[in-house]
């Protein structure tokens, strides 16, 4: 019997996995794909990012909160769950930055959040990971820590002299890091938008983005297309209802217009154990050669 294909994706808080990637992994899953999402926080220390749910009972109860969210949204993508157990960081905000909480994602060692990852791809045993780039997506201490957490476990799941305890070695084929905000895409949307007379809400951000700063699609390898599950996307993103407004940016692109504009996610390979050329449009190309699926 073909070998099932895994996808892992390791997010830093709950509601990461639906803003970033999502439709990718509502595609594999309706392909027969097994995808596990690792949250390596619970999103303890998040703030309420949407007026409705800003209530004193909401914020007293946000841990308990935001797993309910995190179990919704992975029932719509269809998608296995595993917290990581680690402790949110918070967003440091101040000239001078104040210090990290005690104890928090960010400051435990990295050999010990790495274990813990470890442990987890050994038991689930993923084909390919995705994960941030060096930079977070955007410098939360705990999305950079993410990072490293990430890289570090994929390099050591499969040596043998490695966190022996952690189970028997597996070594994923490939990791990804996976890019959203891109000048290129929201200057696609921004141009969609004025076209069709509609307001655009990315032009203040557009005029703000530092014309020198490279383009995160400079580094893309990987377009995979999915826009047919772009509406479970936004139903899973719904579901973390603490963080997402609904009359926020991130639903100002009617699904019919980023089908048309954008129809795709985007990826950067940076590590591959199987042959495969550049550019892919397949997160499991050349995996899918390898285990003869």
């Amino acid at each position: 019997m073909a070998e099932q294909l895994r996808l892992m994706a390791v997010h830093a808080h709950p509601d990461d996995e639906s803003s970033k990637g999502a439709a990718t992994m509502a595609r594999y899953v309706a392909e027969g794909h097994e995808v596990m999402v690792v949250s390596c926080t619970g999103g303890e220390r998040g703030s309420i990012l949407n007026p409705a749910m800003d209530r004193p009972d909401v914020l007293a109860n946000m841990t308990a909160i935001r797993r309910m969210e995190m179990a919704a949204a992975a029932r719509i993508l269809g998608v296995r769950h595993h917290w990581l157990g680690f402790v949110d960081s918070g967003l440091p905000e101040g000239d001078p930055l104040p210090p990290l909480p005690e104890g928090c994602f960010a400051l435990v060692p990295l050999e010990e959040s790495t274990e813990a990852l470890v442990k987890v791809v050994r038991e689930f045993r993923p084909h390919v990971i995705t994960t941030y780039d060096e930079n977070g997506g955007y410098p939360h201490p705990d999305h950079i820590r993410c990072h490293e957490v990430s890289v570090a476990a994929f390099d050591a799941a499969g040596d043998p002299d490695l966190f022996e305890s952690a189970g028997e070695p597996w070594q994923p084929l490939k990791l990804y890091y996976s890019h959203g905000f891109s000048r290129a895409k929201l200057s696609a949307f921004h141009g969609a938008l004025t076209a069709r007379g509609m307001q655009s809400p990315y032009a203040e951000w557009l005029e703000r983005w530092d014309a020198d700063r490279p383009d995160v699609m400079e580094r893309v390898t990987t377009r995979v297309e999915c826009s047919a599950y772009f509406d479970v996307a936004k139903e899973a993103l719904r579901a973390h209802a603490t963080q997402i407004d609904p009359e926020s940016r991130w639903f100002a692109v009617s699904l019919d217009v980023q089908r048309e504009v954008w129809p795709t996610e985007e990826y950067e390979l940076v590590r591959s154990m199987v042959d495969t050329t550049l550019p892919e449009y397949d997160l499991f190309a050349g995996v899918r050669e390898k285990v003869r699926v």
